[in-house]
Parts: C-alpha cells; structure tokens; sequence
C-alpha cells in the first residue's frame, strides 16, 4: 500500500513539537496537510516554560490539536519552583493530555546529570499528584530512567522516540508504558528499533513524528511534519505484516487509551 493509498486511514501523531519555530510560517498548512494525510490528532509536546505556554496556545487555535507540558532535561538546569508551579497551572488546561517530555538525556550535556535527576524526579512527583500520563524522553540513560519510573509508582505513560533493545522494552512494558515509535524505524540500519516493532505487543505501539526531527525516508533531510506520519506507519505495518487498516485501528485506540483523547473524526477520502 502507498503513502497516497493510506490517506483513507486514520492516524494519530502522538508526539509532535508543533510550538517550535521551525513551523512559524506555515503551521496553518502544516496541519492542513496532515489532516489531508488522514492524521486526524496531533499531540504537540512542550519541553520548556515558555514552548509549553505556546502548546497549550496552539490547542485553543486548532480543534485537532491537543499538548502536553513539561521541562526537557535539556533545560533541566533551568527548572525551578515557580517553573513548576506555572506548569501545574497549565497542566489544568482542558486539552492539556500529559506530562512532558520529561527524563534523563546523557547523549547531549545542555543540563549537568544531576540537575536532570533533580527535575526528573520533581515532575515524576507533580504528574502523579496531577494524575496525567508521562511523557519519557531516555537517551543514553536507560537504566537510570527505568530506576526512577519504576521508583514514581507512576504506571501510565510512553516511552517516546523508543531507543532501547527489547530485554529494555520489555522492562518498559512490564512497568505498563508505551512505546512510541518514530520516523528512526524507516532507515535500513534501525534494526535494533525494527526487531522492537516486530517483537512488542500491539496494544502498547503508538506512533510519532517529533517534528521537526526524525523525518523519515524518503524525506530524510527536510524539515519533518506530521503528515510524514504515513510513511513511519506503513514500514511499521510492512515490518509486523499486518494490513495497515489494522495498524490504523490499533495505534490510534492505543493513543486514545494512553492520552484519553476523544473520538477523532472520520478521515477525509482522497
């Protein structure tokens, strides 16, 4: 099946960073040209104080659009109490589905380790009294994120961007989280990510762009968006051989039931 013959599916971008400025001058045509796609919802991620506030402000301007808040560990070295505080107000926003991205990043050094832990385990604490799912972000630093999920008690959440082996996913699926998966998968050398995809469950895969990032092929090299959904979607579906219809169904049950969105509405026929 094809990108075009797949626009009758309906699909779900379940993390997207639709707030950065690299979609400033044309966000009304990007997410015109998802919806065309058949991505019907998109949940666009904040990673800091102030790409939070524009999430949240994009969900008021975009009926598909929903946002979760949360400092990156990128800029934990930036987090603070008032931070914090002004997050849990947002988190209070109608269409605020989760708390996010938040986790350990040992790849890039933007926050010294311990500042990471340090926001980590305050946001573990404020999503749990919040009562939303968390969104992971794990680089370079499984075991130590693992160690810290699986301390929070919190059960209900995604891994995003899943970049471990399967003994880790299976660790990550024991502890009761998603994987999500994103453009990564589509390259020849993503076997590891690949053997994941064909291994995991079903009812625990969900899919991603992280626009502007991780595009997929055949767009490898452009800005990524969320309508380059199709093409994660259709390698996921040629990976676990199933007909796409089915992957549709399932991935966007799966996000629905992660991020308790409401019924997306019917795809429009191409």
């Amino acid at each position: 099946m094809s990108a075009a013959t797949s626009d009758r599916l309906m699909w779900i971008d379940s993390h997207a960073h639709l707030e950065m400025k690299e979609f400033d001058p044309d966000r009304d045509v990007v997410i015109e040209r998802a919806r065309a796609a058949g991505v019907s919802q998109i949940v666009t991620v904040g990673t800091n104080l102030s790409l939070s506030r524009k999430a949240v402000a994009l969900t008021r301007k975009y009926e598909t659009v929903y946002a979760t808040v949360g400092i990156h560990p990128h800029d934990a070295v930036r987090a603070g109490l008032s931070v914090f505080d002004e997050l849990k107000s947002l988190a209070g926003e109608g269409k605020v589905v989760a708390y996010g991205e938040i986790g350990l990043d040992f790849f890039h050094h933007h926050s010294p380790r311990q500042a990471q832990i340090d926001a980590f385990g305050a946001q573990l604490e404020l999503a749990s009294e919040l009562g939303l799912p968390i969104v992971i972000h794990d680089r370079d630093a499984h075991q130590e994120t693992l160690s810290m999920v699986g301390a929070s008690g919190l059960r209900r959440g995604v891994f995003h961007c899943f970049s471990g082996d399967w003994a880790m996913a299976k660790q990550c699926l024991d502890l009761g989280f998603y994987l999500s998966v994103p453009g990564v998968v589509t390259f020849e050398k993503s076997k590891m990510l690949q053997d994941v995809v064909r291994q995991a469950p079903l009812d625990r895969l969900i899919l991603e762009t992280d626009c502007p990032y991780l595009t997929p092929s055949p767009y490898r090299g452009k800005r990524n968006e969320p309508s380059y959904l199709v093409h994660t979607a259709l390698k996921v579906a040629q990976i676990r051989n199933l007909p796409p219809e089915d992957l549709a169904r399932a991935t966007t049950q799966n996000t629905r039931n992660l991020f308790g969105l409401p019924e997306p509405e019917a795809a429009v026929e191409p």
